[in-house]
């Protein structure tokens, strides 16, 4: 079954034509950021934790790997790298882009120009974006439009990709104080990405205005100082916090109860966990300080797709 999906994902890549066929040349710069990844291995205390599920414990094993063995070129074009973090031909992403450009240019039209770090695949009918940037760019214009903003002061990413996201974020407006929190194997690649891109995020600092962790006492702290200088806090979840362990949600739920807007994107269900109960119960707990919209993401809901995924939007009831 994995290789039949890989396969498909390989022929997918095709469709972009003759765009797919690029390969990416890493610059001087990057191989310096590669040097300070390798330092940061040989000092990186891998611990084999219970905290993971399964197929994280695979893909961590994986992605530091790929750092050790100075195979970053080209890394969006890797099967696992592409099944964990980056969609491009999918169909679904025609609909989101539509929705994205029915509007007048605007400032989401200008975010869905993509960059060349790590050779992502142009979407086949829209080449100067990828299928997985559009679907981030309708997400993030989900949330805007739902909360009635424009900006937003701070964001936490739980579970930061490869750092797409975040770098749709600076290309927003690059003075936002961003925070990202992943497995520590997974901020290499989040550091290198971003780093490639001239986005100065630094590690374990709560006092950075943009930090990569995976220590949560640090998110604590982090959380401090913005409520201290009065930031508007948006916690960033697209499917992430549907794939940990229960027991890492919940040490995770002090976010929520301290933010002031939520966009969250799951699946129905992952591994053993039935993630529509988790969120509802979620919403149950925060009822009395938010507002909620829940919807299923339609168009990724194909007829033979039994795990269907869904969008959490919350923002704080400014009336309480």
């Amino acid at each position: 079954m994995q290789l039949i999906e890989n396969l498909l994902r390989k022929l997918f890549i095709y469709i972009s034509f003759p765009h797919n066929l690029k390969k990416e040349k890493i610059s001087d710069y990057q191989i310096k950021i590669i040097d300070e990844l390798n330092i940061k291995i040989k000092n990186l205390i891998i611990k084999k934790s219970d905290n993971k599920l399964k197929t994280h414990k695979i893909f961590s094993e994986t992605v530091l790997s790929l750092i050790h063995k100075e195979k970053l070129c080209n890394f969006l074009r890797e099967p696992f790298i592409q099944k964990m973090f980056f969609v491009h031909n999918r169909f679904y992403n025609i609909k989101f882009l539509n929705k994205i450009l029915k509007n007048k240019p605007d400032i989401w039209n200008k975010l869905l120009i993509e960059n060349p770090v790590g050779n992502p695949v142009p979407f086949f009918l829209f080449k100067k974006s990828s299928g997985n940037r559009i679907r981030h760019v309708f997400l993030l214009k989900k949330i805007f439009e739902y909360c009635q903003i424009n900006k937003v002061d701070s964001v936490i990413e739980l579970g930061g990709g490869y750092g797409c996201m975040a770098k749709i974020f600076n290309d927003l407006d690059n003075s936002v104080n961003y925070s990202i929190f992943d497995l520590p194997e997974v901020n290499l690649l989040q550091y290198y990405y971003l780093k490639s891109n001239k986005i100065n995020f630094k590690f374990d600092d709560p006092n950075e205005i943009k930090v990569i962790t995976s220590k949560i006492n640090l998110l604590e702290e982090k959380i401090k100082i913005l409520k201290k200088e009065n930031k508007k806090i948006m916690i960033v979840a697209n499917w992430s916090l549907s794939e940990m362990p229960l027991s890492l949600r919940k040490e995770l739920e002090f976010l929520f109860e301290n933010c002031n807007f939520g966009l969250i994107s799951y699946q129905s269900n992952f591994e053993e966990i039935c993630n529509k109960t988790y969120f509802e119960s979620l919403e149950e707990k925060l009822i009395d300080k938010f507002l909620f919209k829940s919807e299923p993401i339609k168009e990724m809901n194909g007829i033979f797709n039994a795990n269907k995924h869904f969008l959490f939007l919350m923002k704080k009831n400014d009336k309480n």
